[in-house]
């Protein structure tokens, strides 16, 4: 039965009708007319007639309690389809096995769950993900207080073996549960035969523990606090494989060999391809690289790399077009190959590139020329206009024409140094595909916030960036099972939809009644990819 709305002499009228079956056809019959509806309404009349219908239907009374605000409720979707892939993916498992021998009086595992759960969705320091846990439904975790997330975190940092002299850092907890991730999924298919690593920086609030706290170049542009520069190391689909933290005065340089050392002798590989970008690339590396016999595809410096600028760029071999599909489109690619010597370089032009650098820089002329206007001073703390300067007779500035040419033989360029055997195109593709880890680093800092770090221990320190990796590894996931259904996520409509999907329980006539909200957006169709079962509308047990 339901309530219907005619209209009669241009008045609205309100009936109670239900649906019948007359043959192969349904039709409304009508039950009782109601009356005319602004009557009803300013009589109130309607609102007691719902009123006094939703007292028979337990759930409506009970969803009506919970917008009021009058019943507490939990929320359950976060909970529901992050611990589904928790599970998947064998994180509680591995945790679980490596508990095995300690003597902790907390579940540790619930406790590391819950702060990943955190930082997927509203993230901050570890202290607020106690009074955050409060509003969610989280199994096995309810008796978790502060010091119990504390003690997880620093678990997961805790270190193992001792620091060996030639090692980056120490090996901890952490590092197994990578490494058992990773054995839990591999079968004979599994390849590493390309990896994708690049680097961070992360600062800190106070001293950043024993060592790992330290001064360097800031990529979070804080060269007034301490940092530590945070390695990531992604496979061929895009799924990361583990993380490694440094002191934060440590070169980019210098953390690309000991990570694939370390790489090949945790993870059993043996024939690697690394692609890094430029800040990785030096002849020590290289060297080194080629040494080990390992393949790599490497971000070369353009313009302070003298045989790029002066052979490699002037190479006169014309370059290939290739078209490439995109998502928006085709990208237009200018693609040829120079060798140097026993060198191998790749050069590849990218028409939007070019295009954007030329319009970019032309904003840089505009602006420049305006300030020349009103003086030399005005350039003195801008590098980007001093890029494009000289020097006059009469000591002031002008705009140096064979500066803006020689800038612009670089538009759209990219050029890569690599000895695998791969055509000219894959090495470019391989190349783009580090963007993967880039977008990783954005969602760790801005989406998942990772920074600013509080902690005053290098275990601890190590721990929260961790819980941190675990979240983008429950990302990658569930990002993984909606693309295979052709499901598009919008992240903050998901977590705005997931934290919508409540329930509450309510004791009536000596039973305990449980019910949830509507599943509104995206919620049903992804929980339906990752497998999760929701809960039954209502549900019934004796008080």
């Amino acid at each position: 039965m339901f309530v219907v709305e005619r209209v009669a002499r241009g008045h609205h009228y309100l009936y109670l009708v239900e649906s019948v079956r007359e043959g192969k056809q349904v039709r409304q019959r009508t039950i009782q007319a109601l009356g005319r509806k602004d009557h009803l309404v300013a009589s109130g009349a309607l609102d007691r007639l719902l009123a006094s219908i939703g007292r028979h239907s337990e759930r409506s009374l009970i969803l009506s309690d919970m917008a009021a605000g009058t019943v507490a409720c939990t929320r359950i979707g976060g909970p529901l389809l992050f611990g589904r892939l928790w599970e998947r993916l064998g994180i509680d498992a591995v945790l679980t096995d490596l508990l095995a021998d300690r003597g902790f009086e907390f579940a540790v595992e619930r406790a590391v769950f819950a702060s990943v759960l955190h930082r997927l969705f509203v993230s901050g320091s570890d202290r607020a993900c106690e009074k955050w846990m409060a509003d969610y439904q989280i199994p096995g975790a309810e008796d978790l207080q502060l010091h119990h997330l504390y003690r997880a975190v620093a678990w997961l940092g805790e270190e193992v073996e001792a620091k060996a002299p030639d090692a980056l850092a120490p090996r901890c907890v952490k590092d197994r549960i990578e490494e058992a991730l990773f054995d839990r999924r591999r079968d004979l298919f599994t390849d590493l035969s390309v990896v994708f690593m690049d680097t961070t920086s992360l600062s800190f609030y106070g001293e950043g523990g024993e060592t790992l706290g330290a001064r360097g170049y800031s990529k979070d542009y804080r060269p007034d606090l301490k940092q530590m520069i945070v390695a990531a190391v992604i496979d061929a689909e895009g799924r990361p494989i583990c993380t490694e933290m440094v002191p934060g005065n440590t070169a980019d340089s210098t953390v690309l060999l000991p990570v694939v050392d370390r790489l090949r002798d945790r993870f059993g590989v043996t024939r690697v391809c690394v692609v890094a970008d430029r800040g990785m690339i030096s002849a020590a590396t290289i060297s080194a690289l080629e040494a080990r016999k390992l393949e790599y595809i490497l971000g070369a410096r353009e313009r302070s790399t003298t045989v790029i600028r002066d052979i490699v760029l002037n190479d006169e071999a014309p370059f290939t077009p290739l078209a490439i599909d995109r998502q928006r489109g085709e990208t237009q690619l200018f693609v040829k190959e120079v060798k140097v010597g026993k060198q191998r370089y790749i050069v590849c032009r990218n028409e939007a590139e070019a295009r954007k650098d030329r319009e970019e820089r032309q904003a840089i002329i505009t602006g420049l020329q305006a300030q020349l206007k009103k003086g030399d001073k005005a350039l003195v703390g801008n590098s980007a206009y001093r890029r494009y300067l000289r020097t006059t007779k009469k000591h002031a500035f002008e705009i140096d024409p064979g500066k803006l040419a020689d800038e612009a033989r670089f538009d759209g360029i990219t050029v890569l140094r690599t000895n695998a055997r791969i055509t000219p195109l894959q090495a470019i593709l391989r190349y783009r595909d580090l963007l993967q880890v880039e977008t990783l680093f954005r969602a760790a800092k801005a989406v998942l916030r990772t920074r600013p770090i509080y902690h005053a221990s290098d275990a601890a320190i190590r721990g929260h960036v961790f819980c941190s990796f675990l979240a983008l590894v429950l990302s990658k996931e569930l990002a993984r099972l909606c693309a295979d259904k052709h499901i598009v996520v919008e992240w903050a409509d998901l977590l705005r939809d997931l934290d919508r999907l409540q329930q509450a329980t309510v004791e009536k006539d000596g039973k305990q009644i449980t019910t949830r909200t509507h599943v509104t957006g995206q919620v049903g169709a992804i929980f339906k990819a990752a497998g999760v079962a929701l809960p039954h509308n209502l549900r019934e047990q004796t008080a």
